[in-house]
C-alpha cells in the first residue's frame, strides 16, 4: 500500500547517504576523477553514438553516469529529487570540466521542470524500484522524448528484487505489492551508522516495464537479460571484473540485471 510516507521516507534516506556515497569505495571517486567511466562497455554498444545529442538522466543521484555520458560528447541534463545529490553532481561536473546541467525535481514533475524534450532518456541501475507507479513513469518518459527519441534503461532484474539476503525468494514476482524496510546501513557502506532507515520499494516485473512503455507510445528495440550485476546483491556473488559481480561457477546462470532500449514512435 503506497501512502504519503513513500517519498518523504525515501528522500530522507537518500539525503543522508549522499556524503556516505561520495566517500565510499563503491563509488570510488578518486578513480572516477582520474578518468574512469562509470558506464559499462555494453551500454556504449547498445545505445550507440551520443556525441552532440541531448541526453536526460532521470534519477541521476550524484551524477557519475551523467558525467560519463558528457565526457563522450552528449549534452547532458541530470535530474534528481535529492538536493544534496544535485549539489554534489554539480560540484563533480565542475571539477571534471564537463558541461552538464543538473535539475532538482521529482520524476513526475520533470516535464514541467525541464520544459523541453530530449534525444535520449537514460535511467536505471537501481532507480525503478523507488517508483510506485510505472505507468506514470512511462508517460513521463514519452513526454520527455522527441519523436524518434530513445529510452535506454539498465536495471537490476526484478526476479532478484523478490529475493532476500540470499538467492531465495521472499516476495511475490506476480502481482507484487509495495514493500517497506527499516534497516540501518547502506548498499555502498554496509557498516555505516544511519538515522533515516525506513524505505519503500516496489518490484516491477519485466512484463510491467514493457507493457507500460508500449502503452505510453514506445516501441521496444532491445531487451537483454544478463547473468551479471553492478553491485554485490548477494554474499554468494563473486567479482568478475571492476564493477561487475556474478554467481560462482557451478551455480545456475540466473538473470541478475537487464538492459532495454525503446524508441518513441
Amino acid at each position: 500500500m503506497v501512502d504519503e510516507s513513500w517519498d518523504r521516507d525515501n528522500l530522507a534516506w537518500w539525503e543522508e547517504r549522499v556524503e556516505l556515497h561520495l566517500g565510499s569505495d563503491f563509488y570510488d571517486l578518486p578513480s572516477f576523477r582520474a578518468g574512469r567511466s562509470s558506464l559499462f562497455p555494453y551500454e556504449l554498444e547498445e545505445l550507440g553514438e551520443v556525441e552532440g545529442k541531448e541526453l536526460l538522466h532521470l534519477q541521476c543521484h550524484v551524477g557519475l553516469d551523467s558525467i560519463s555520458w558528457a565526457r563522450l560528447g552528449a549534452r547532458v541534463t541530470g535530474l534528481d529529487y535529492s538536493p544534496g545529490a544535485v549539489a554534489a553532481a554539480r560540484r563533480l561536473a565542475e571539477e571534471d570540466g564537463v558541461t552538464a546541467q543538473f535539475t532538482l525535481s521529482s520524476v513526475a514533475e520533470a516535464p514541467s521542470a525541464l520544459k523541453r524534450q530530449f534525444d535520449i532518456v537514460y535511467t536505471g541501475k537501481g532507480a525503478l524500484p523507488w517508483l510506485p507507479d510505472l505507468s506514470s513513469w512511462a508517460e513521463v518518459v514519452n513526454r520527455l522524448l522527441r519523436p524518434g527519441g530513445l529510452l535506454y534503461l539498465v536495471e537490476s532484474h526484478p526476479l532478484i528484487d523478490c529475493m532476500g539476503e540470499t538467492p531465495e525468494f521472499e516476495l511475490d514476482y506476480v502481482d507484487p505489492e509495495a514493500t517497506s524496510w527499516d534497516e540501518p546501513g547502506d548498499y555502498a557502506v554496509p557498516e555505516a551508522v544511519t538515522k533515516s532507515n525506513r524505505t519503500h520499494e516496489m518490484v516491477h516485473p519485466l512484463g510491467e516495464v514493457v507493457s507500460c512503455l508500449a502503452r505510453a507510445g514506445l516501441e521496444i528495440r532491445l531487451l537483454r537479460e544478463r547473468s551479471e550485476i553492478f553491485f554485490a546483491r548477494f554474499p554468494e556473488l563473486v567479482p568478475a571484473e571492476p564493477g561487475v559481480w556474478r554467481l560462482p561457477p557451478g551455480w545456475p546462470r540466473l538473470p541478475l540485471s537487464y538492459s532495454l532500449l525503446a524508441q518513441k514512435r
